[in-house]
């Protein structure tokens, strides 16, 4: 079992920027892939980001070239760094371990216009 803690959430004006941190209460070393994922009101979660291996990375076309995800083993955390956030980068944003049930419970990022 593994918690996940995001942090790192907020407002921001679009073309600005947040880093989100996801802790994890053990070892994320053993964790081939994770990812972060976001959910808008009335839509459906979608992948934002995943890490694979020693880094190894896949992100979908509307925030490639924005967004980077980044783990650090020895603190147990993984990153999204976004930038030049966007109104409809709103959303609930979720860290998780892939192929498994283990989700954080979400930070909200609000980009205003």
């Amino acid at each position: 079992q593994v918690q996940l803690v995001e942090s790192g959430g907020g407002l921001v004006q679009a073309g600005g920027s947040l880093r989100l941190s996801c802790a994890a209460s053990g070892s994320i070393f053993r964790f081939n892939a994770m990812g972060w994922y976001r959910q808008a009101p009335e839509k459906q979660r979608e992948l934002v980001a995943v890490i694979i291996g020693l880094g190894g990375t896949h992100y979908p076309d509307s925030v490639k070239g924005r967004f980077t995800i980044s783990r650090d083993n020895a603190k147990n955390t993984l990153y999204l760094q976004m930038n030049t956030l966007k109104p409809e980068d709103t959303a609930v944003y979720y860290c998780h371990v892939e192929g498994s049930g283990f989700w954080g419970q979400g930070t909200q990022v609000t980009v205003s216009s």
